[in-house]
């Protein structure tokens, strides 16, 4: 069937995260997980659900940007998008008026990336596979085919993506069904959020330990005490021998990071995230050279806008771990891009996650990056945060600290209409 696409719905869906201090750091005080939520409707039975992630105030703002972009959308089929899917990725992303609002960035990017999303769940429910196992199946071609490579062919070629991709082609059942036994590594973001008081993060953090975790990320960056504090507090917790991961979330100028993260380094955390500016990619490259006589490397991601900026990153060595994001980015065509870049620069790929729905996303993402490009599990690992699954018809399994697989059809965007309507911001009964 073509699945012609008739129609479009987006909704403004809010959680009241903010009033337990789920999600808060030191940038983001009072977060209020929040997500774009779009259905497209065909001709079909067949529907495809998207979403992109928010803090609250300003949803609002991306639904707005998301209708706008449905008309470049409604009328077509999902067999014409998806034979030239690289040409739909450059009509959504490169509007000659619209993309004025980025190009490529801001909520114009998110909008893209609600609408993608929703595109590639239709796909992958066409197909009556799970999204990771679409991407799996597919020849090596036709993955290349649904990226756009304009900007960033001084780093990475089709010729050197299709290579990547053929050379990965060995062991690839092997990992598949590696990963349908095991599952990927995952580590935990839910015990050290920065607004929970002590008594908190050590419950959580035993009950973590119990349930099989290794690997902890501590928010820090509001205060240096209290941070040495924290970090301290974890560290005895979980251990010399498990991993520490910290996230200072864009809190501070380059010297100041640099300084600060030194003075953490006695707890030996694997990575600093978002130390700096999400944008300044020389600030980040001179934080990694001065931290790595520590061992400490830098991550980012999460708030970078495209793949152009990652491909800065990359060939600046201002980063020694790629976080991805399934929401901003431009869904799984601009990831694809970005995971081969890091792929070719031996950069791990450790992707962001939690919010509303991350986690449901991100895990397709980097099981197709194991299984048909990096092959490789060395220092990787995908970020789980315990909030919000409930609202999803098909959450993430987290079994011994790892992701299984997903085995509906879809990019497990679909959420629980009862939420839905719920949550709805501003007339639904949480808000009301």
């Amino acid at each position: 069937m073509l699945h012609k696409i008739i129609g479009l719905t987006v909704r403004d869906v809010r959680f009241p995260t903010s009033v337990e201090q789920h999600g808060s750091d030191a940038m983001h005080t009072d977060p209020d997980y929040s997500a774009a939520y779009v259905v497209i409707h065909t001709d079909s039975d067949v529907r495809g659900f998207g979403l992109t992630f928010t803090l609250g105030k300003g949803t609002d703002v991306v639904v707005c940007a998301v209708r706008a972009l449905s008309g470049l959308l409604i009328g077509k089929s999902l067999h014409d998008i998806v034979g030239d899917f690289r040409g739909f990725y450059r009509l959504l992303s490169s509007d000659s008026q619209m993309r004025w609002l980025g190009p490529e960035k801001g909520v114009i990017h998110l909008a893209t990336a609600a609408v993608l999303n929703a595109v590639w769940d239709l796909w992958a429910r066409a197909e009556g596979k799970p999204l990771w196992k679409l991407l799996v199946d597919m020849e090596p071609k036709q993955i290349v085919s649904c990226i756009d490579f304009r900007y960033i062919t001084d780093a990475l070629t089709e010729d050197e993506a299709l290579d990547i991709l053929m050379k990965a082609q060995e062991g690839k059942r092997q990992r598949e069904q590696q990963m349908l036994k095991e599952g990927y590594p995952a580590y935990t973001t839910s015990c050290a959020w920065l607004g929970y008081p002590d008594e908190q993060l050590k419950q959580l953090c035993t009950d973590a330990l119990q349930r099989g975790w290794t690997k902890f990320k501590v928010k820090v960056g509001a205060d240096l005490e209290d941070d040495k504090r924290r970090c301290r507090l974890i560290r005895e917790m979980i251990g010399p021998e498990n991993t520490l991961m910290i996230d200072a979330n864009q809190r501070w100028d380059v010297s100041e990071a640099i300084s600060w993260v030194s003075k953490l380094s006695e707890f030996r955390p694997l990575w600093i995230e978002e130390p700096t500016s999400p944008d300044d990619i020389l600030g980040h490259a001179a934080i990694s050279k001065a931290l790595a006589p520590l061992g400490i490397g830098v991550a980012t991601g999460e708030q970078c806008h495209n793949r152009v900026m990652f491909k800065q990153f990359l060939q600046a060595s201002a980063l020694q771990f790629v976080q991805i994001d399934s929401c901003r980015l431009g869904s799984v065509n601009e990831n694809l891009a970005v995971m081969l870049m890091a792929h070719k620069f031996k950069v791990p790929v450790c992707p962001h996650a939690g919010g509303v729905g991350l986690c449901e996303l991100v895990q397709h993402l980097i099981l197709f990056d194991y299984i048909c490009i990096s092959a490789d599990l060395s220092n990787r690992m995908c970020e789980y945060v315990d909030h919000l699954h409930e609202h999803f018809t098909c959450p993430v399994i987290i079994e011994n600290a790892h992701y299984l697989p997903p085995k509906s059809p879809g990019y497990s965007c679909e959420m629980v209409e009862s939420s839905v309507v719920k949550h709805q911001y501003p007339d639904g009964q949480v808000w009301n």
